[in-house]
């Protein structure tokens, strides 16, 4: 018997006496996709109908100042449709066990968890696989994540975050894809894909749950949870693409946001929720709160009781009330006095039990929790080396001096310094769901693995060199002691983990404690020095970038990120990352970005009175956009069209001959940015549309085609839609990184010029 039968058998022996309900929601496989919701949704009480808008915390830590609910209590009292922070598959198969068997209806539940970059086999944070600029490794690390969670019975990931943010300072920008809504976009559109794969019933498949709508990092001063004042073109331009592109892609759930959005947070924002994300994009998926935020709209004194709170909450749009239990103690008193109509009510329960059911959970409710299942695929070898592939593609070279890396395999002595070399939790990154720090490879482990292949007589010496916060004279005297034996130093700093994600803002993006003055005296040596930087966001490291002759740029990597990192450092691997996000000089400068407006007195690279630069500090970034070096050298053409004119409906292809001119095989990733010469409104300077990753041998030749179409051109009109142009001129621009540019032009015309002089 298979396992859907015995389940179906024991269905009908077990919940025959307590209602026959149950059976014909679990048993009915042939009927109609909805028709189940509906048989059920008629037999539901109000307060049943309420129990599916409410998830709790049902294991594990929690992610706000609440103390753990009784979760059995709920899921028998048919208080809890959902449960999030529960994961293993006899753990979760015995919650979906106690929802079947001991409650009326018999109705499974949806079960989340933060699952940011893997599960248990942990992959460079979000942020970083950004900066592959690898659609197709980003799009795999989330089929291998959903493939880990589901297997210990998780079918609801709250994922991907697809907020974008030019404030460093934010910790969350660590869980973003940068400051590029374009690229921002085609990464959400992965990430959606890969988790939720070409069946969401498919025991690998999770429903994916798109956060934070919207605008959760356009902070003040990069504070948490604050909301700036944004306008509709801005939300329209920057915050929003990512969102209605996850929506495109089918994501089944939407996360409401913390913040306002002129002035109405996110959980009760009607015109997010309703008008544009269900009535202009036509999304039918699942609306959730984020933890406690219907309850939080009287501390942003929107509602003054936490009556009005839910009725705000739910009348906006958002079925489900994460954790603050607001929905079930209000709800059915505001139904029953018509402040809220049953339909709606009705309408939420419904789109709830129908992802239920599109998840396959009434047909067997068990099989993302299958114990031999978890353990063949949770962590496995394939999944680790995917990891460390997709890190070594993620990590950037932001500068190599007197070509200082890769570092002869050959070496002798190797010293490796720093509080991070060899800082497991630190090496997975924030938000590392069931990751175990144990099982991560840092900086130190990789380069002793490496090492040992490759030079068995290498001698390796390390220090800390004091920790992240503090260094002590001693510490640094022990530091470049073993730095002055050494042939070649590894210097490895940065921020600890828990520096960013959530609730992790930022004042000084300086490297924190001592560090600097650690790496002083170690560079001070002359030594062949090359820094590994471990960090969820961009820091201001300019002195660093004076001193130091190479930078490698490696984020939090993962399980895998010592030896990724390693590989690249001994010239096993090449680095291949590009930041997506700009690396200011200092502080004063934020925002600054790729993709700014023009000014009437742009700022020159010297300080000019009346201007828009600083007296202080000139207008460019450190690291700009789209940065990042290789082992080789690549000499790129200048761009040409297909066609010279681009008309209505139409698509032209770009193309740039690319040549490897250095001494090995690299990859090229060469950036279309276009700007419009002349609009009803003021256009960006450069706007990133394209991008293509060209890998080519010593003295190979290639051609990178980048397509871009009429929609390329679109954005915001003054008469509130998104459109391309009237017509006119379009500079096309193609490079390695937003900076260094070369340049033709596109005529772009909307009718047809012929026919209309014709006539």
């Amino acid at each position: 018997m298979s396992p859907v039968s015995r389940v179906r058998s024991l269905v009908r022996r077990r919940l025959a006496p307590l209602a026959g309900l149950a059976i014909a929601v679990l048993c009915a496989g042939q009927a109609p996709a909805g028709s189940r919701v509906e048989d059920l949704l008629a037999k539901m009480t109000l307060e049943e109908k309420i129990g599916q808008l409410n998830l709790v915390s049902g294991h594990h830590a929690v992610t706000g100042p609440y103390t753990r609910s009784d979760v059995r209590s709920a899921i028998l009292k048919g208080e809890a449709g959902a449960l999030f922070n529960v994961y293993g598959a006899e753990y979760t198969r015995g919650l979906q066990e106690m929802a079947v068997w001991q409650t009326r209806l018999g109705i499974p539940l949806l079960l989340g968890f933060d699952v940011l970059h893997g599960y248990r086999t942990i992959f460079p944070v979000p942020l970083a696989q950004a900066a592959s600029w690898d659609l197709e490794a980003i799009e795999q690390s989330e089929r291998i994540s959903a493939t880990e969670a589901s297997a210990a019975g998780v079918n609801w990931i709250f994922s991907p975050m697809v907020d974008m943010s030019r404030d460093p300072r934010w910790g969350r920008v660590v869980e973003g894809a940068g400051e590029s809504a374009w690229l921002g976009s085609r990464i959400a559109e992965a990430r959606v894909r890969g988790l939720q794969g070409k069946s969401l019933a498919a025991a690998d498949s999770v429903a994916a749950c798109v956060k934070h709508f919207a605008a959760n990092g356009a902070t003040e001063g990069g504070r948490e949870y604050s909301g700036g004042d944004i306008s509709e073109r801005a939300l329209r331009e920057t915050q929003l693409p990512p969102f209605k592109a996850s929506v495109e892609s089918g994501a089944r759930c939407i996360m409401s946001a913390f913040n306002a959005v002129d002035g109405v947070p996110g959980v009760a924002n009607d015109r997010l929720l309703r008008d544009i994300l269900r009535r202009e994009w036509g999304f039918r998926g699942i609306v959730v709160s984020d933890f406690g935020a219907v309850e939080e709209l009287t501390v942003h004194g929107v509602a003054d009781t936490a009556t009005d709170a839910a009725r705000q909450a739910f009348r906006a749009g958002t079925d489900i009330d994460m954790e603050s239990r607001t929905y079930v103690s209000q709800l059915a008193a505001l139904v029953r006095s018509n402040a809220v109509p049953i339909s709606e009510i009705d309408d939420a329960v419904r789109r709830i039990l129908q992802l239920k059911e599109d998840l396959g959970l009434f047909e067997d409710p068990y099989r993302r929790s299958v114990p031999a299942r978890e353990a063949s695929l949770v962590g496995n070898g394939s999944h680790f080396d995917a990891a460390r592939t997709l890190a070594e593609k993620s990590m950037v070279l932001l500068k190599n001096e007197r070509n200082t890396l890769p570092f002869p395999i050959a070496v002798k002595r190797v010293a490796v310094i720093g509080p991070l070399a060899d800082a497991k939790a630190d090496t997975l990154g924030p938000w590392a769901a069931n990751g175990q720090p144990e099982d991560a490879v840092t900086l130190l482990g990789g380069i002793r693995r490496v090492l040992k292949v490759m030079a068995e007589d290498a001698d390796i010496a390390f220090s800390s060199g004091g920790s992240i916060d503090r260094s002590s004279p001693a510490d640094i005297a022990a530091a470049v002691k073993i730095a002055a034996r050494a042939d070649v130093v590894v210097l490895a700093l940065g921020e600890r983990s828990t520096m960013s994600g959530e609730s992790a803002s930022r004042a000084s993006l300086d490297l924190p404690g001592d560090q600097m003055a650690l790496a002083r005296a170690v560079l001070a040596l002359g030594k062949p020095t090359a820094v590994v930087l471990f960090n969820g966001r961009p820091l201001t490291i300019e002195d660093l970038d004076k001193e130091a002759p190479a930078i490698l740029e490696a984020w939090y990597p993962g399980s895998a990120g010592g030896l990724a990192a390693a590989r690249i450092l001994f010239g096993l691997a090449e680095p291949q990352g590009r930041l997506p996000m700009t690396f200011p000089r200092s502080v004063g400068q934020i925002p600054i970005y790729f993709d700014q407006r023009p000014t009437g007195r742009p700022a020159g690279d010297q300080p000019k009175p009346y201007t828009t630069g600083y007296q202080d500090v000139g207008p460019r970034p450190l690291y700009s956009f789209g940065h990042g070096l290789t082992y080789t050298s690549f000499f790129l053409g200048a761009p040409r069209l297909d066609q010279p004119v681009l008309k209505q409906g139409g698509a032209v292809t770009v193309s740039v001959d690319v040549m490897n001119t250095g001494p090995r095989t690299g990859t090229a990733v060469v950036q279309l940015y276009i700007r419009h010469k002349v609009a009803k409104v003021s256009r960006p300077v450069k706007e990133l549309k394209g991008f293509a990753r060209v890998t080519l041998p010593p003295g190979g030749v290639g051609v990178a085609k980048i397509p871009l179409a009429e929609g390329d051109l679109a954005f915001w009109q003054p008469e509130g839609r998104f459109a391309p142009p009237e017509g006119g001129q379009i500079s096309v621009m193609t490079g390695l990184d937003s900076d260094q540019l070369k340049a033709t032009v596109l005529e772009y015309q909307p009718r047809d010029v012929t026919r209309q002089a014709s006539n």
